[in-house]
């Protein structure tokens, strides 16, 4: 059987693009649903999972050329429950913001939760002082509430890198730079870990969890 006429170049092309259309937008869709269980709503920030498996890649590729962060909001409680968490939400995204522009679009960027962070970046070990110094001085740069108001946040600071403790794994580098990073606790400067903080098992509450993961104790 032999249909009349023939079937011509633009013919073809609707038969062809409309299907393709329809998966294209599927898959779309799901990009967007994977991207949103990846970040954490609050933050845009990347949720735990997603930031281990992004940090450990970054590990992996850049060798000793990398530095571990961790961050945690000094008296972020008291924010929370004076000015109510509105207020609260609003430092914690203004702290997520500070970070993704200090790190760049190329690192590792996480919330862990509540008020502590992570960031896994490729960083030079003759650039990490200065660098580190720079992001203390963002993270203690007043917030301004939606109101108007102002609210003079703090966030202390530890850092471990793979050239220093001569590992690249990442739980053991975060351990050490949570531990760094409690020498250092409310004191307005970034403390870099030594093999002393690496050796260091519990702090302040927060105990290692199973490998990949942490226990994280109530927010200072």
């Amino acid at each position: 059987m032999r249909l009349p006429g023939r079937i011509g170049p633009h013919a073809l092309l609707i038969t062809t693009a409309v299907p393709l259309t329809g998966w294209a937008l599927h898959v779309v869709a799901l990009h967007k649903r994977l991207a949103a269980t990846q970040k954490d709503p609050l933050t845009g920030l990347l949720r735990r999972d997603a930031y281990t498996a992004r940090a450990r890649r970054l590990l992996a590729r850049h060798s000793d050329d990398v530095t571990v962060i961790l961050v945690d909001a000094d008296r972020f409680k008291a924010i929370n429950d004076g000015l109510g968490h509105a207020a609260g939400d609003t430092v914690l995204a203004s702290i997520a913001a500070r970070l993704t522009a200090w790190a760049g679009p190329r690192a590792a960027v996480g919330r862990l939760g509540g008020d502590e962070f992570a960031v896994v970046l490729q960083l030079a070990a003759d650039r990490r002082e200065r660098r580190l110094e720079q992001l203390v001085r963002m993270l203690h740069t007043p917030v301004t509430l939606d109101d108007g108001r102002t609210v003079d946040v703090a966030a202390s600071v530890g850092a471990a890198a793979p050239d220093v403790l001569g590992t690249r794994d990442l739980s053991a580098l975060q351990r050490a730079a949570d531990s760094a990073l409690y020498d250092g606790k409310h004191s307005g400067r970034a403390v870099v870990a030594t093999a002393t903080h690496a050796t260091t098992p519990s702090i302040n509450g927060r105990r290692a969890g199973r490998p990949g993961t942490a226990v994280w104790g109530q927010a200072a």
